[in-house]
């Protein structure tokens, strides 16, 4: 693995930002914003469906 490819932070309100990151193996990865070496990782596919249940509302019961 030849490291991980942070995107710039998404942020919400105040500092509630979020990176997502990909390497070349086919891995992504979320992070808060300047603790990138704590990170979730799941394959590429996986965040895809994420982002899209996301998008989709399945996930407005949080908010």
């Amino acid at each position: 693995m030849t490291g991980i490819n942070w995107e710039d932070p998404y942020c919400g309100e105040g500092n509630n930002c979020f990176r997502i990151g990909t390497d070349d193996q086919d891995n992504a990865y979320i992070a808060l914003a300047g603790q990138e070496d704590h990170y979730l990782t799941d394959s590429r596919e996986a965040l895809r469906t994420l982002i899209r249940d996301i998008k989709a509302g399945k996930a407005d019961h949080l908010l």
